[in-house]
């Protein structure tokens, strides 16, 4: 993690990473003024805070209340030497705790993160930089010996050089990658998270049976998701962009609407239509780009190579954005080998809905078989050993489809996890369905999973299978668990025959073959102006990940209705306040969704803003226009249903406490406000009585505006998108 540090007035100092800011002052003793902890004390405090942390973890996942669990640390200094010290971390147990569970809490603290890091003993390397920003050297902390040369399946590089390559693409374009964790819970399963340093929102997680192999994936991950956009969709990427020579790619194209709002002609073709556009009612509006936000300069869309013939179409940003996610997209050492990674990854998703969806029971793979692969057998062992029984399934369809499963079972909140892998050699797309099963979790995250059911409609509904694709955490059927499998087992194989220097062009021809039997036309976009090889596959009514009705009733664009005055909200005359909460109320929002999602903004999550809800909103909407009764009857939902932090919930509660006094013909405000002054504090009960009489509007939201003041967490996103796009425009000027 980086963490920038400001120096600020006398001896305080202010330390800056993530979404954080924590200032650190001296003692007077010291010559400070003693406003806040200093260094050492954050030191000492981060290790009590850690132990604390794993016993609510503990804890929370065996439902053992806390409330009268005591922590404390001591730290008792050598007199001869003051750098050795002793740290003693003292538990209060209640006595209704069992013995076991003692224990348990007790060896919980042993896994504190910043003990095992103080008994390792870090490193620390100093030096000078010409520029803190310019500084773009990755912070990776795994360097591959350069003259190894280990080759895994399915990589056209061995992955020293294939690290090697992606870590230095990325310095150049200015970007800083910082490992921030390592997962290695069984053996040969790897996972790590990266992110970049100066916008941690641009994150990635890795997985593999080594450490250089997920190191691999997560940096190919990182790579595809820039060439792809992926990090910035669904956010606004402000005026500079929006009227730049172009928004997203230099090959892009911009299409106006035809009359009366009708699609223009250019985009998609016949075949995508009709599955785009079954009932005839998408609209040019509905294809207005969600980054841009600029109708006026019409519908911006991407060029796709059809596999069929070889034509160009022209697919809406916004439409790929809206059904797509992330399906489909990867970075390779070679062309080649990034289709193969993207084919394998739609028939994955496809297979995995068409199994969870239908209530497919699939066969078991035979001991014998998975006797040929030790290092996936040390893996599953080390999760059977946990107490997780395993059931490691063909999902091949009887041989149609290069697709492997690995479902874990949790006894212990009867949760199930079903993990789908998908490559044309049979031991890769197993090792990737158990690489998947634990990437990024840790064994107490394994108890958060959904117990499966006998409710077919719960299967089934669309959404469930989002959740599937997000993080695997959708339903899975009892049906799937039944030993009377649907299909027969078959130890399949798609990869090249022999000795092929062409393996991943030859397994990318078979996996089109597939989809070319199907009836399915294909769409290959290439994107390489970042200096690495990356592609999109679409595979039009095959790959998508959400509806296509979404298009029209559900589209991201619908930001567009409330971005701009959402920003400027608090300049809004009464009228304009009026509207915008009319908008708000009939455009079947969901209430407790958050405005940062609805309009693509970076908020700061520990701010206001970061947490406001479409129910929150309306409320201070209706607050600031004095619709006393709406806003008390608001207030009362927000109470009940909200999480939000204690200083915004004491907020409410006092203001519905004032509402319940106005609204009362027989009482008078100034007969209260003594107490709740008493009750609730001057600071606080000054913001509820300014929201009641007009002098206080939108109490916690500070003012922005569309050029996005304040913001910095949405300006670290842009300095993010804005190398990229600096980086295409000088690829094209030199073509």
């Amino acid at each position: 993690m980086e963490i920038k540090v400001n120096f600020l007035d006398k001896l305080r100092l202010e330390a800056k990473f993530d979404d954080f800011t924590v200032i650190a002052d001296q003692p007077i003793r010291y010559k400070g003024d003693g406003s806040a902890p200093g260094p050492f004390d954050y030191f000492l405090a981060s290790s009590a805070l850690c132990a604390a942390y794993f016993v609510k973890l503990y804890c929370n996942t065996r439902d053992i209340p806390t409330e009268n669990i005591r922590l404390s640390q001591n730290n008792i200094v050598d007199p001869e030497n003051r750098y050795k010290q002793i740290f003693k971390i003292q538990v209060e147990l209640p006595a209704d705790i069992s013995e076991k569970d003692r224990q348990g809490i007790l060896r919980s603290i042993e896994r504190c993160t910043v003990k095992k890091v103080v008994q390792q003993g870090p490193e620390f390397v100093i030096e000078e930089v010409e520029s803190l920003d310019a500084d773009a050297q990755a912070l990776l902390t795994l360097q591959p010996d350069s003259d190894a040369a280990t080759y895994i399946p399915g990589k056209d590089l061995p992955l020293e050089q294939t690290i090697a390559n992606m870590s230095g693409l990325l310095a150049d374009l200015g970007i800083k990658i910082e490992i921030a964790s390592w997962r290695n819970i069984v053996p040969n399963v790897w996972s790590l998270h990266i992110r970049d340093a100066h916008s941690p929102m641009c994150f990635t997680n890795g997985k593999g049976a080594t450490k250089e192999s997920a190191l691999a994936s997560a940096l190919g991950e990182y790579i595809e998701r820039i060439s792809n956009n992926h990090f910035y969709a669904g956010a606004y990427w402000g005026e500079e962009f929006a009227n730049a020579d172009f928004v997203h790619y230099p090959d892009e194209r911009w299409f106006k609407p035809g009359p009366n709002d009708t699609l223009p002609a250019g985009i998609l073709d016949e075949y995508c239509l009709g599955i785009y556009d079954p009932d005839l009612e998408l609209r040019a509006s509905h294809l207005v780009d969600t980054n841009s936000g600029n109708a006026a300069r019409g519908i911006v869309s991407l060029p796709y190579v059809r596999q069929s013939d070889g034509a160009t179409v022209y697919f809406p940003s916004n439409l790929i954005e809206n059904l797509y996610a992330s399906n489909g997209m990867s970075a390779g050492n070679t062309l080649a080998e990034a289709q193969v990674q993207c084919l394998s990854e739609i028939f994955e998703r496809a297979v995995k809905r068409e199994i969870l969806e239908g209530e497919i029971a699939l066969p078991d793979v035979p001991q014998e078989v998975l006797a040929k692969y030790p290092g996936i057998v040390a893996g599953i062992q080390g999760l059977e050993e946990q107490g997780f029984p395993v059931l490691v399934k063909d999902a091949s369809l009887g041989g149609q489809y290069p697709v492997m499963c690995v479902t874990l079972m949790n006894p212990r909140t009867g949760g199930v996890f079903a993990s789908f892998g998908a490559h044309p050699s049979f031991e890769v797309a197993l090792e990737r369905s158990l690489t998947e099963l634990l990437q990024g979790r840790s064994f107490e995250g394994l108890n958060d999973l959904p117990p499966p059911t006998f409710a077919s409609e719960a299967v089934t509904e669309p959404y469930n299978f989002v959740e599937h694709f997000i993080d695997s955490s959708g339903v899975v059927s009892w049906r799937f668990f039944s030993a009377k499998a649907d299909y027969d087992f078959v130890e399949w194989d798609f990869t090249a025959e022999g000795e092929n220097a062409n393996a991943n062009a030859d397994e990318a021809a078979s996996l089109l073959g597939i989809l070319e039997e199907m009836g399915k036309e294909v769409y290959i976009a290439v994107y390489d102006q970042l200096g690495a090889t990356a592609c999109r596959i679409l595979v039009p009514g095959y790959s998508e990940i959400y509806p296509v009705e979404d298009l029209v009733w559900d589209n991201t664009n619908k930001s567009l209705l409330f971005r701009e005055d959402i920003l400027n909200l608090h300049r809004l005359d009464d009228d304009a306040l009026a509207a915008l909460l009319d908008r708000l109320e009939n455009n079947e929002l969901d209430e407790y969704s958050d405005i940062a999602t609805l309009i693509g903004i970076e908020f700061d999550e520990n701010t206001d803003w970061g947490q406001l809800t479409v129910l929150e909103l309306r409320l201070l909407i209706n607050l600031a226009l004095q619709r006393f009764e709406e806003a008390q009857e608001l207030v009362g939902a927000f109470l009940q249903y909200n999480d939000n932090t204690v200083e915004r919930r004491l907020f409410y509660r006092a203001l519905e406490a004032v509402l319940e006094v106005v609204l009362d013909d027989e009482m008078e405000l100034d007969d209260y406000v003594v107490n709740f002054r008493r009750m609730y504090g001057n600071p606080r009960m000054d913001a509820v009585l300014g929201s009641v009489d007009g002098s206080v509007r939108f109490h916690g939201l500070t003012p922005t505006s569309m050029q996005l003041e304040g913001l910095d967490r949405h300006h670290r996103l842009m300095d993010s998108y804005r190398k990229l796009h600096k980086a295409r425009a000088s690829f094209a000027a030199k073509k």
